[in-house]
């Protein structure tokens, strides 16, 4: 499963964040694939994809940074499945909007 993991950094916690990011690099647990990682520039936010078939691991994740950082976590599929369960249900459909 791939969950985006988007996160911001708290008030006041710039310099900490930024401090643990460069000394540990922010690895995941054993087990959790870093699919991708973004940062916006001058926003103090960014964004993870993470893939693992273990919810804990990205409960873990978060925890680990939580008095850093407040995050938003949504699990997500990529256009193969997403196309594919479409399929499933409006295959057979003719869309009002013409796709």
């Amino acid at each position: 499963m791939l969950f985006m993991m988007e996160w911001k950094v708290n008030d006041g916690c710039m310099e900490d964040g930024v401090k643990k990011f460069l000394s540990t690099h922010a690895p995941l647990p054993e087990g959790a694939t870093q699919v991708f990682r973004y940062h916006a520039p001058g926003s103090q936010q960014g964004w993870l994809v993470v893939q693992t078939d273990n919810f804990a691991h990205v409960y873990s994740h978060a925890s680990e940074w939580a008095h850093l950082l407040t995050w938003k976590v949504t699990p997500v599929v990529d256009d193969d499945v997403a196309g594919q369960e479409s399929a499933k249900i409006w295959g057979g459909i003719k869309l009002a909007c013409g796709w």
